[in-house]
């Protein structure tokens, strides 16, 4: 068990941002495609944190064109370049799934001041 641990910890990222649920984040994604690589941008709101240590995930939410897009992340994921946050989000709930039912303005989140 103990060398499990040993790995995991090299796997653990040190610097990662302090964001939480219902934050504005924007996530620089590593995109391979065949031999050459580039950078995508997903930013969204984030609903979901689950997981500890090397498996943690966070959920990202956003409408394009019309139609909910969801991304899974995990954190410590050597393909999650950045992870900047927009604006920073009140909310009372742990997970804000609710957000898939509503549109337009409902699903908005209100901004922390």
């Amino acid at each position: 068990m103990d060398a499990l641990k040993t790995i995991a910890a090299d796997s653990v990222k040190a610097e990662i941002p302090q964001f939480r649920i219902g934050d504005t984040v924007k996530v620089s994604v590593n995109i391979r495609e065949g031999q050459r690589e580039r950078i995508q941008m997903f930013e969204g709101t984030v609903i979901a944190k689950r997981g500890s240590g090397v498996a943690e995930t966070f959920t990202v939410r956003r409408v394009s064109y019309g139609v909910g897009i969801e991304r899974v992340f995990p954190i410590h994921s050597p393909n999650v370049r950045k992870v900047e946050v927009v604006r920073r989000g009140k909310v009372r709930r742990a997970k804000l799934y609710y957000l898939r039912d509503r549109v337009g303005k409902a699903a908005k989140v209100k901004e922390l001041v």
